[in-house]
């Protein structure tokens, strides 16, 4: 089985942020490749203010041209309505039997896991690997796995990478890592506001949005 690894999101815009955790996730996981799956409408934030699904899957092509290892997967987003990540997985699973998934999450958005639809299920069948966020550290990670799956959780970083025979099934992988502190949210705030976002998005991302006018 190939280990890939399952980075969802609205990527509304993808910036240097999501680039550098996929970055560090490859560099102390060995995975084969990342699949990043822009959602259609993210089931836990208002639709409004999100760019249309084709601007988000092209922006993405474009921040991820030239590098082999990352892929782009429209599952999520040429299904209209909210995407929910237990019918991805089951979708993917179908689609993709020779390959193992890991779900890539930062550490913000894992600890409100139990908002998640099937949260339970979706972690029998698959394992994470949690990126530490600002703000959002390896204590935050525990609680929440101490309280929803006490089984295997290992924590890996500069001096622990994990070697292939532990990446096994069923376990919540931590990689505690420094990753800037970039937020979509802000992107978008400094457009409207008439403010240069040079160094939060990949450059050829920054033209693509100026030149469709996305955000505005």
């Amino acid at each position: 089985m190939s280990p890939v690894g399952l980075f969802g999101g609205t990527f509304n815009p993808v910036h240097l942020g999501h680039i550098s955790v996929a970055d560090q996730v490859l560099r102390y996981f060995p995975l084969e490749k990342i699949l990043f799956i822009p959602s259609y409408i993210p089931p836990h934030k208002n639709a409004s203010g999100v760019a249309p699904v084709e601007h988000r899957l092209r922006m993405l092509e474009i921040a991820c041209e030239g590098r082999p290892a990352f892929e782009i997967s429209d599952i999520e987003a040429r299904t209209p309505g909210p995407s929910y990540s237990v019918v991805t997985l089951e979708k993917l699973k179908k689609a993709r039997p020779q390959e193992e998934f890991f779900f890539i999450a930062g550490a913000d958005a894992f600890i409100e896991i139990e908002t998640w639809k099937d949260y339970r299920r979706l972690l029998q069948e698959c394992s994470f690997i949690v990126v530490t966020r600002p703000g959002f550290g390896i204590k935050s990670i525990e609680r929440v796995v101490e309280r929803i799956t006490p089984g295997k959780y290992f924590v890996a970083g500069e001096n622990a990478p994990v070697k292939k025979a532990e990446l096994t099934a069923g376990g919540v992988f931590v990689l505690e890592v420094e990753t800037p502190d970039i937020s979509s949210t802000i992107i978008r705030e400094r457009i409207k506001a008439g403010q240069s976002i040079s160094g939060l998005v990949p450059p050829a991302v920054e033209k693509y949005i100026e030149e469709n006018k996305l955000y505005r």
